[in-house]
């Protein structure tokens, strides 16, 4: 039986290196949200062969594994987690595989196993040049609303520092008040998660900007590289009544990703849970792709 934990902050040493080494393009294989997610999905840890193995007992589905993260024999670790399964008395199954991890487990167990795509936790994924510029007829749009921001009121960008970042959790607060996050489970559930962001923001290395009107924070946003040609926001909040709040926010934070690391190519901007408004919004940018997601659950045949 595999010998898993809780994740911790501590964790983040030994679970960074072999994330990093894996290169995955989902947001999920990343430790900040494992990390800040883990009192809703209950996520355990292992090190197991040289890899990272992560299992999620969320109470809403049966247990399940990441595809495993780090080099080496990938067969090896596959068969010590379905032993684990096994012992532990319910299905083997992994989530969120990519369509690489899908033609890698297809080399490995011909046959074994049934797969399913999960369209509610594909990630939108931007090229990051575009979501600077804003050109063409499509984000035409998109530019109004800047513009429009830009003429109407005194703003200022700052990037998050320990003198404001107090001030974004504020603006978090009333943020959730306004949009029923005491009634709203899943708006509850992503408070706590933003909250754990907030308390272990240096810890994680996250890095962030704010967008204030006559001095008050109006908007935040926070992310990470997520692998080599990839940055993935976690957080963006804004008050939707202040037309432009969000599209500017975005804007001004993707230049500033743009100028700070000039090797980044696209931004990965996570999911929509399948939330038609947020779908409709994600939607509204014209996605270079969607990162594919699919369920893995192995055929027991008996014998």
């Amino acid at each position: 039986m595999i010998k898993l934990k809780d994740i911790e902050i501590n964790d983040k040493k030994w679970i960074d290196p072999l994330i990093a080494a894996a290169n995955f393009r989902g947001c999920h294989q990343n430790f900040t949200n494992m990390f800040a997610w883990t009192e809703v999905y209950k996520y355990e840890v292992a090190q197991v062969e040289g890899f990272l193995v992560v299992k999620e007992n969320s109470e809403s589905l049966a247990p399940h594994f990441y595809f495993p993260a780090g080099t080496g024999d990938l067969k090896s670790v596959i068969e010590t987690m379905k032993a684990d399964a096994e012992e532990r008395q319910h299905p083997f199954s992994l989530i969120g595989l990519s369509v690489e991890n899908v033609e890698a487990l297809r080399q490995i167990y011909p046959d074994r196993f049934e797969y399913q795509a999960l369209p509610d936790i594909f990630d939108y994924v931007y090229r990051l040049d575009k979501l600077v510029s804003l050109s063409g007829k499509k984000l035409q749009s998109k530019r109004n609303h800047i513009n429009r921001f830009k003429a109407t009121n005194p703003w200022t960008f700052e990037l998050i520092t320990a003198e404001n970042k107090d001030a974004c959790w504020e603006m978090n607060v009333q943020w959730c008040k306004e949009h029923g996050c005491g009634k709203d489970p899943e708006l509850a559930n992503e408070k706590c998660a933003v909250r754990r962001c907030f308390d272990y923001y240096w810890e994680l290395g996250l890095e962030g900007g704010l967008l204030r009107v006559d001095g008050k924070v109006i908007a935040y946003t926070m992310g990470e590289r997520l692998n080599a040609d990839t940055y993935d926001i976690h957080i963006e909040k804004a008050f939707p009544e202040i037309h432009g709040s969000y599209q500017m926010i975005n804007h001004e934070f993707a230049s500033h990703l743009q100028e700070k690391y000039p090797d980044l190519v696209y931004v990965n901007r996570e999911e929509d849970m399948g939330l038609e408004g947020l779908r409709k919004a994600k939607l509204s940018y014209y996605p270079e792709r969607m990162e594919e997601k699919y369920l893995a659950k192995y055929i027991q045949i008996d014998n």
